[in-house]
């Protein structure tokens, strides 16, 4: 288990109702409809889920996380690199598990050298550190 050393930021996000309710920060930046997706029996709908916002956190962290790894390296990335996580989840055993996959476009890149920053991205960010060994995380460079 990895462990800070020190915690140099912390956010706090409240849920209310469940998979049907509302996702709330204390700042009040992040005000959220939590909406059950068709998919898993709910309406669907105006709204986020669970599954939504872990992508979109994750998705945004690994960016900063290649843009760290492309900067120590002096490697300059395209300004149209992105990063998009597929987010599934499904039944196990007992309960449920996620399945993740993050695909990174650096277009114009050399393919090698995009597996090699997609690599230490992962073994930098603070998701894939949480999720390593517990779920899935299909890594997935486009050139």
């Amino acid at each position: 288990m990895k462990t800070p050393q020190k915690i140099l930021y912390e956010a706090t996000m409240t849920a209310e109702g469940g998979r049907d309710g509302r996702a709330r920060s204390d700042d009040g930046n992040l005000d959220v409809a939590l909406v059950v997706p068709k998919e898993l029996g709910g309406p669907g709908g105006s709204g986020t889920n669970p599954e939504q916002l872990f992508g979109a956190g994750y998705a945004a962290c690994f960016l900063g996380a290649v843009k760290l790894v492309a900067r120590t390296r002096k490697i300059s990335l395209p300004i149209e690199t992105t990063v998009s996580a597929k987010v599934g989840m499904g039944p196990v055993e007992v309960g449920y598990a996620l399945a993740v996959e993050l695909v990174v476009a650096m277009p114009g890149l050399d393919q090698g050298l995009a597996n090699e920053i997609l690599e230490g991205a992962h073994e930098r960010c603070p998701y894939s550190n949480a999720t390593r060994g517990n779920i899935e995380v299909k890594l997935t460079a486009v050139t």
